[in-house]
C-alpha cells in the first residue's frame, strides 16, 4: 500500500533536512551483517526471570554516524518523514499528556529530548519526570539499558505529537508489579494515553490486566519483537496491541509491509474483547490491533547521551507503540467510558491495511501473514491521519 509523500526525505544511504532554506544531508556507514541485512542488539536483556518484562528497543550496531554539517539531520526516520508516512499534522497534541512507563532513572532525558527538539525544529514541549508512586523524587536507581528504551519513546512523540506534554513513570524495577503500578500513576496523573514498550511471557503478566482497565485512556502495548507469538500485556483486553512494520520511501511514496520481527498471535488467557471481529480466527484477544513502523532497517533517530554515543537508529515494536500513542492524542481526548483499543474496529476505511509481509509459520494464516483486512503482524494497519483514533 503506498501514501504519497508529503514531507520528508529518502532513507538509506543519506537523509536531508531542510534548516534555513538550506537542505543538508547526513552520510552514514553500515556493515551488513553476514546475511546481508542490518546487525541490531537488544538495548535491554531479555529477562526470563518470573515476573520480569523486557523493554523492545533494537538499536542498529552497523551504523557509524559520520562527522555531521551544522545542521543535518541524523541517520534514521526523524520528524518529517514520520508525519508524512502517518498523514499527521506537525503541531499536533495540544493540550494533552502522553505518559510512557519505564523502568529506572535516565539522568540525561530532559537535555537529550531538548537536543532532539532542536535538531528537529520542534516545540520546546514540556516533560515531568516521577517514579512509580508519583512523585519527583526519590527517582530510582538509573539504567542505561532502559534509558535507550526512554530516549526511543520521548523522541517518537516528540516527533509524532510534538505540542503534548510528556509524562514519564519511572518503575523502580522491570517487574509486572512495578511497571503495572507505573501505568495506574500515569492514570491518576491525568495522562488519556499511556504508552508500554515492553512486555513478556503472558501466562505470569495476564494476572496484572488490571492495570490496564482504565475506561477513557488509551493505553497502548508492544506486541514484542521475536516474530509469532503472543506477548502480555499487548495481549491483555484492555490495551491497544501494537504492532511492526517495515516503512520505506520511494520517489515521494510510502510503503510497508510487515516487519517480520513483529509479535503476534492468539492469546491463551485473555478474553476476546466484544469489538474484535470474527476475522481474526482467535476466540480470545488477538494481536495485533495497529501498527506503525518498527523494523530497525527503516529504523527511526534517537538522541541518548547517558552511557551512548548520541544519535543512534532504533527500532522495534517499541518504536511502534508511542507513535500510536500519539496519534490517539493527535486525534483528541477519549471519550470517558470508552475503551479506546475499539476505535480503529469501527474505522478500519480510515487506516491504511498493510497486505505483505511475514513474522513466521503459524496453523491460522493470518495470525502470522499480513493480507487483506486484519492480521496478526500489522493489525488492521497503520495510521492514515487520526479519524479512526477517535469515537
Amino acid at each position: 500500500m503506498r501514501k504519497k509523500l508529503i514531507a520528508g526525505g529518502a532513507f538509506a544511504v543519506a537523509l536531508a533536512l531542510t534548516t534555513g532554506g538550506t537542505a543538508t544531508a547526513q552520510q552514514f556507514s553500515a556493515a551488513p551483517s553476514a546475511t546481508g541485512g542490518p546487525t541490531v542488539k537488544n538495548a535491554c536483556a531479555q529477562v526470563r526471570a518470573a515476573g520480569h518484562m523486557s523493554c523492545f528497543a533494537q538499536v542498529r550496531t552497523d551504523i557509524k554516524q559520520a562527522r555531521r554539517a551544522p545542521g543535518a539531520a541524523p541517520s534514521g526516520y526523524g520528524p518529517a518523514e514520520l508525519q508524512a508516512a502517518y498523514q499527521l499534522k506537525a503541531d499536533g497534541g495540544a493540550g494533552q499528556t502522553i505518559a510512557v512507563t519505564e523502568s529506572g532513572d535516565y539522568p540525561s532525558l530532559k537535555a537529550d529530548l531538548a537536543a532532539y527538539r532542536k535538531q528537529f525544529g520542534l516545540p520546546a514541549g514540556d516533560v515531568q519526570i516521577v517514579n512509580e508512586d508519583g512523585q519527583e523524587s526519590p527517582l530510582p536507581a538509573a539504567d542505561p539499558d532502559w534509558a535507550v528504551e526512554t530516549a526511543l519513546d520521548v523522541d517518537m512523540i516528540a516527533a509524532t505529537a510534538p505540542n503534548a506534554k510528556i509524562l514519564v513513570v519511572e518503575a523502580n524495577q522491570a517487574t509486572t508489579d512495578d511497571l503495572g503500578k507505573a501505568v495506574d500513576t500515569a492514570v491518576k496523573l491525568g495522562a488519556k494515553f499511556v504508552s508500554n514498550s515492553w512486555g513478556g511471557d503472558e501466562s505470569e503478566g495476564s494476572a496484572g490486566d488490571a492495570h490496564f482497565k482504565h475506561p477513557g485512556v488509551a493505553i497502548t502495548a508492544s506486541s514484542g519483537d521475536s516474530g509469532y507469538g503472543a506477548s502480555w500485556p499487548a495481549s491483555s483486553p484492555y490495551a491497544v496491541g501494537v504492532g511492526g512494520t517495515t516503512l520505506k520511501n520511494s520517489g515521494g511514496s510510502y510503503t510497508e509491509t510487515a516487519w517480520k520481527g513483529a509479535g503476534s498471535g492468539c492469546s491463551s488467557y485473555a478474553a476476546k474483547p466484544a469489538f474484535q471481529t470474527d476475522a481474526t480466527g482467535c476466540d480470545k484477544k488477538a494481536i495485533a490491533d495497529v501498527s506503525a513502523v518498527a523494523d530497525p532497517a527503516t529504523g527511526v533517530a534517537v538522541y541518548d547521551t547517558f552511557q551512548q554515543s548520541g544519535w543512534q537508529v532504533v527500532g522495534g515494536t517499541s518504536a511502534s507503540s508511542p507513535i500510536i500513542a500519539s496519534v490517539y492524542a493527535d486525534a483528541g481526548t477519549p471519550g470517558a467510558q470508552d475503551w479506546p483499543a475499539q476505535y480503529p474496529w469501527s474505522h478500519t476505511d480510515q487506516l491504511t491495511d498493510v497486505t505483505s509481509g511475514s513474522n513466521g509459520s503459524c496453523d491460522t494464516k493470518q495470525w502470522c501473514n499480513a493480507g487483506a483486512g486484519w492480521d496478526g503482524p500489522t493489525g488492521l494497519g497503520t495510521p492514515k491521519g487520526t479519524a479512526a483514533f477517535t469515537k
